[in-house]
């Protein structure tokens, strides 16, 4: 570095610069960093330039077009013996924003930057840290690469660093994004940097247990989990976990037996070896962490005293290979709550982990109905940011305490719903809704009984878009639905404009991978459901315009809606939940004596997506002829006509006589229930591989996982640490498990029923499919395209990631790379951040770095039988036959 870089005037162990250099700005599109799309790679990265006051670089935002590096100072450094941190604030003012602005909307007030800055390690040994990198998604610490960062500052999982005594330098690159930033404030993009000395084993990443309340003196729930990382450089084994007077073994012993209680006591360990929802999902005697690591540990508490204040336990753990044990004591202050406030209930999410969701019974003083027995589920979706046992989240409804409902406050997994309350999040939804008949018995419940198939659903801001998608996506089980101040669409909140220019067809591919996630074009799908929309005529978060946009497409649907709009509230105040529209709307829903599913005459359904999609008046679309294309069925009597439609499933109590399908009779239960709707024959289709099910969707389709994922790698250090990466991200951003195994071996997976993520090195990748369309080698890959041709792209290829089917209705992602950087590519893609729209299958090529999609030789869906569809985009290279 210069002269120019000042430092703290003090001797700790850990100093950041308080000088930064910064070089930009340069146009990035909604969610475009994830592809890369950085013109300073053009140049070879941002990495190997040196600061130059005098150097510009073009650039479409600034005043002549010239982007240049200045120094910005930070607007704090803090140094001390354990920790460092420094946080900045970077703007331009050679842009106008204003105008910008004026033409493109909040879109123009996203752009990226790179930033350089040092961290000095002091004294003589190597230290031990933990690096948060809070609103940065990318960044290089010397010569290593990271992907991934903490883009929502959630803290969970930072990269654990071993550095030596020094100078290290550390290049951020920033990238302002409207959902993350605000679209009305001044466009500057704030973040922190900090490093953390750690212990250099094993330690809990958080403090204390997330595990269930105490209701009345009962836990209501015995899930817990403990969140572990592993700080040091050697994998770690846990042994053993022990209360005071009590051991939990991790031994071998009736693994294969389903969920097995080890020991007796305060704390009791689930293994499941069978279904992969274990407690300890590594070698037989335990769990595995490897250097670096962070993984959440699934527990069955125990409570022995009703009036207990606090619970604490000690774990022993080993390094591999290592007789030696050390422990680690982990400690959780016990909340005690009435029965009848909203509570902390945990459950296991498919994938395997530990989540919550706060429950809030029906009261002592509803008066229901005599007639009924069970209860309808009011579902109440959080806004972005929020967790849901903050009391902002369930005080919300608590002018409507004595409703003849079950109030559930899911998480979705984390304060941002993991991903927006679609994949991920929603089956955390439902798994909550799902834990409800076993709360009741863990508690001793003697109220009136849940309908796990009747939901109202209600939600506020991203919790209103979530509810956009629960009317859309599962139209068969819900009652009614109030969304409240939510956005119509990821595109519609922040359009996608400002990416780099790009061919249509490539843009149309993103774009259909996010399909199942426009509710504009699924509003068919809510006809005969009851529907209050609410939002704040000046609300400057999201504006009212989604709503009022929804509203109109739910007439022309002729969709049964109201719409509220409230005169001078903006996107929140006290009562937005409980406004009197919204409260005369929830006490007559919950008398709703609609049945589920509803018999219509007429009606239609529109997917994106068949494996997120329910069914719809007792259809279910199994498969589509083109992922990239909507799928659409027309219903009036017993006629039904389809489009892009393969096949369908009919609920047997509602479709019992024959229908007539495009013009064809047919008998549903004929087919047990299931049409094949399209023109291939029967015995064609007995002889394909058929796609179904989980494995259906673009990329996202990988996180519905059934047990922890699995992460297997080629025996590089390179593919090494992306595994360790892409596990850091999952955990981040969807509090996920994964084991990771160095091993490309078909045989080690056979165990397990989490999706696979492989890393492979050229030639590497084992159990390549005959006949399946993309085939990589040493050192290139190849696609077969639609019409039968196989193009091979040699050494234009320089990364790929693809979807393949795995046993049992897995899924397993292929990450390949012709060399590590290729596969550092590839590993940018996988399913993460919302709205980046992953297709089934991308092939890189170098300029992919800078020019984004447009440097991608191939990219598209696979259809039904795993073939290559004609929507995709493939490059000509050498054609074989």
């Amino acid at each position: 570095m210069t002269p120019l870089n000042k430092w703290p005037r003090q001797s700790n162990l850990f100093s950041f610069s308080s000088t930064w250099y910064v070089l930009g700005p340069f146009q990035i599109g909604t969610r475009e960093a994830t592809w890369g799309a950085d013109p300073l790679e053009s140049i070879g990265g941002f990495r190997n330039l040196a600061y130059d006051p005098q150097a510009s670089f073009r650039s479409s935002l600034p005043t002549n077009g010239s982007a240049k590096w200045n120094i910005t100072e930070a607007l704090q450094v803090s140094s001390s013996s354990t920790t460092a941190n420094a946080s900045l604030s970077v703007g331009y003012s050679n842009v106008d924003w204003d105008f910008l602005r004026i033409v493109y909307g909040w879109a123009a007030v996203q752009y990226q930057a790179w930033a350089r800055g040092e961290l000095i390690i002091g004294g003589n040994e190597t230290q031990h840290v933990t690096l948060r990198t809070d609103t940065i998604l990318e960044f290089w610490v010397d010569d290593q690469h990271y992907f991934g960062g903490d883009f929502f500052a959630f803290r969970r999982a930072p990269p654990v660093l071993h550095l030596s005594p020094g100078s290290h330098k550390i290049d951020l690159r920033l990238a302002r994004d409207v959902r993350a930033f605000g679209g009305t404030l001044e466009p500057t993009v704030d973040f922190v940097i900090a490093v953390e000395k750690t212990s250099g084993t094993l330690e809990l990443a958080k403090s204390g247990i997330l595990m269930s309340d105490v209701v009345d003196g009962r836990l209501a729930s015995p899930i817990g989990s403990i969140s572990l990382r592993n700080s040091g450089e050697q994998d770690i084994e846990l042994i053993e976990i022990r209360a005071s007077h009590v051991s939990f073994l991790f031994s071998s012993s009736g693994l294969d037996t389903g969920h097995q209680v080890i020991a007796h006591g305060d704390i009791e360990i689930l293994t499941n070896k069978k279904t992969s929802h274990p407690s300890f999902a590594g070698t037989a005697s335990g769990i595995i962490l490897v250097a670096g690591q962070t993984r959440p540990v699934t527990c069955n508490i125990e409570l022995r005293d009703q009036n207990a204040s606090a619970v604490a336990y000690i774990i022993t753990y080993r390094t591999i290979n290592d007789t030696d044990t050390s422990t680690l004591q982990v400690s959780q202050d016990l909340k005690h709550t009435s029965i009848h406030r909203p509570h902390k209930m945990t459950f296991l999410h498919p994938g395997g982990m530990v989540s919550y969701a706060m429950l809030r019974p029906p009261a002592k003083n509803a008066t229901c109905r005599s007639s009924v027995s069970k209860l309808p589920v009011l579902l109440a979706l959080h806004g972005a940011g929020l967790e849901a046992d903050d009391s902002m989240v369930t005080g919300a409804l608590d002018p409507v305490a004595d409703l003849c409902a079950w109030v559930l406050f899911p998480t979705g997994v984390t304060p941002w719903s993991a991903d927006d309350w679609h994949n991920w999040g929603y089956a955390d939804v439902e798994a909550a809704i799902n834990a409800i008949p076993a709360w009741i018995k863990n508690v001793g419940w003697e109220g009136l009984d849940v309908d796990s198939d009747r939901w109202i659903v209600s939600g506020h801001s991203n919790g209103g878009q979530g509810t956009w998608y629960a009317l859309t996506h599962r139209p068969d089980k819900i009652v009614a639905a109030a969304p409240v101040s939510g956005y119509a669409s990821i595109q519609k909140y922040v359009p996608f404009e400002l990416w780099q220019p790009t061919d249509p067809r490539r843009t149309a591919i993103v774009s259909a991978s996010l399909n199942s996630y426009r509710h504009e074009m699924l509003m068919a799908n809510v006809n005969g459901i009851p529907i209050q929309q609410q939002h704040g005529a000046i609300d400057d978060n999201v504006p009212a315009y989604n709503s009022r946009f929804l509203a109109q497409q739910l007439y022309l649907a002729g969709a049964n809606s109201s719409y509220n709009e409230v005169p001078q509230q903006n996107h929140w105040w006290d009562t937005v939940m409980t406004t009197p529209e919204l409260v005369h709307f929830y006490y007559t829903q919950a008398r709703n004596d609609d049945k589920l599913p509803r018999r219509l005459d007429e009606f239609g359904i529109v997917v994106g997506d068949p494996g997120d999609m329910g069914s719809k008046g007792g259809i279910k679309v199994l498969q589509l002829n083109d992922p990239g294309q909507y799928g659409k069925v027309d219903v009036k009597g017993h006629v039904i006509r389809t489009t892009n439609i393969k096949s369908l499933l009919f609920d047997p109590w509602l479709w019992k006589d024959t229908i007539t399908i495009n013009g064809n009779q047919v008998d549903p239960s004929d087919f047990v229930a299931q049409v094949d709707v399209g023109l291939t024959s029967t015995q064609e289709e007995s002889s394909k591989l058929q796609r179904c099910g989980r494995q259906l969707g673009s990329m996202t389709a990988v996180l519905r996982t059934r047990g922890p994922f699995v992460i297997q790698h080629a025996n590089t250090t390179g593919a090494s640490r992306l595994a360790l990466q892409i596990s850091r991200n999952l955990h981040q951003y969807f509090y996920a498990d994964a084991t990771i195994q160095c091993s490309l071996s078909d045989q080690t997976v056979t165990h397990t029923t989490g999706n696979i993520i492989t890393l492979a090195l050229g030639d590497t990748l084992l159990g390549q499919l005959q006949d399946f369309p993309v085939h990589v080698g040493s050192s290139t890959c190849s696609v077969v395209d639609s019409q039968g041709n196989r193009q091979e792209y040699g050494s234009q290829a320089r990364g790929a990631a693809f979807l393949r089917p795995a046993d049992g209705e897995r899924l397993e992602l292929v990450l390949w790379g012709a060399d590590e950087e290729g596969l550092r590519q590839a590993a940018r893609i996988v399913p993460m951040l919302t709205g980046v729209g992953q297709p089934d299958f991308v092939v890189f090529g170098e300029s992919a770095k800078w020019r984004g999609i447009e440097g991608v030789l191939a990219m598209g869906f696979f259809d039904w039988k795993w073939d290559v569809t004609a929507s995709s985009v493939v490059e000509t290279g050498m054609v074989s036959f």
